[in-house]
């Protein structure tokens, strides 16, 4: 969804940036859940959040996309035809960081992941006229300023997913020019680019969420390259990758009962994985199960809306 939206802007020279309030997942309490969902009967891009038991399911936003929750649970970030906005959606109130038409002209940035500390946005950047400006880069929450450069893909793209929980690192999935793929972390301040899995892994773009205990990332990928996706952790250093058990997720292509797992993210107590399920129709729904793959549980049930793009925030449940 998120791909086929910036694609959308980019045609007709919009720029409109995601400064989405995103969580580096410290350990707490496991509160709500927001996500992105094309609706299939008005066409129209929008956010939901709902509770982990799928309760209190609640539109936040319509012609809209979203980063993820603050590190408190107070706000995400929006990208739609209001621009790029930090909303609170028990408020209503939003604010603009002016990214990038006040700061930074000529570099498209698109910033989904907050530091652990709140002080900070990575983002996905593309330079709209010189190509060499790709990469991934941060700025200050407060006010899009204080640019700095994490990585540089000009033949490609970079997409940061995730803070470590100590803010030192970002886990980061690049695709090349090649239409490769690769998963990997990096520093801050751009030093120590470690690729974590092998490049045959053929893992889902854009996805990644360090643990709140620090000691695993959680993926998707569809491996082998003719199956559908399915979930998987690795330790930061690369060693201990694994598929996650978890019932249904996988399959062949060639398999009408095949079910695509992906975009997996962590809960904030680190317990659980919440992630997208695809059946055979191409519509998903929002699943949780236990870190282990046990525990199966479907979130939402809404077959007129495909969702994706889910972040289980520490946002107070509905009484």
């Amino acid at each position: 969804m998120r791909k086929r939206f910036i694609s959308a802007l980019l045609a007709v020279a919009i720029v409109a940036i995601a400064a989405a309030a995103a969580t580096a997942r410290p350990v707490g309490t496991n509160g709500k859940i927001v996500f992105n969902s094309d609706n299939l009967v008005t066409g129209e891009e929008q956010v939901y959040t709902v509770d982990p038991n799928g309760s209190d399911l609640k539109l936040i936003a319509n012609n809209s996309e979203v980063g993820q929750w603050s590190p408190d649970g107070s706000l995400v970030g929006l990208i739609g035809d209001a621009g790029e906005r930090l909303f609170n959606p028990d408020t209503g109130a939003s604010r603009d960081l002016g990214l990038p038409d006040r700061h930074y002209p000529g570099l498209l940035l698109f910033c989904g992941v907050w530091s652990p500390n709140a002080t900070r946005l990575a983002c996905e950047g593309f330079g709209t006229d010189d190509s060499s400006l790709n990469g991934v880069y941060t700025v200050r929450s407060s006010d899009g300023g204080g640019l700095q450069r994490v990585t540089s893909e000009p033949n490609g793209d970079d997409c940061p997913s995730d803070y470590s929980p100590d803010g030192n690192q970002l886990v980061v999935t690049r695709l090349d020019a090649n239409g490769s793929s690769r998963l990997f972390t990096v520093a801050v301040d751009g030093s120590g680019q470690r690729e974590i899995v092998p490049d045959s892994t053929n893992f889902n773009f854009c996805n990644g969420s360090w643990s709140p205990h620090g000691n695993r990332i959680v993926f998707s990928a569809h491996t082998p390259g003719d199956h559908h996706s399915s979930i998987w952790v690795v330790h930061p250093d690369g060693h201990g990758l694994r598929q996650i058990p978890i019932a249904g997720c996988g399959g062949a292509n060639a398999d009408p009962s095949g079910i695509g797992c992906f975009g997996p993210a962590w809960s904030p107590d680190g317990k659980k994985i919440l992630f997208d399920r695809r059946v055979a129709s191409g519509q998903a729904d929002l699943y949780t199960v236990n870190a282990d793959g046990s525990g199966l549980f479907q979130v939402t049930n809404t077959p007129t809306l495909d969702e994706g793009g889910a972040d289980w925030g520490t946002h107070p449940l509905t009484p």
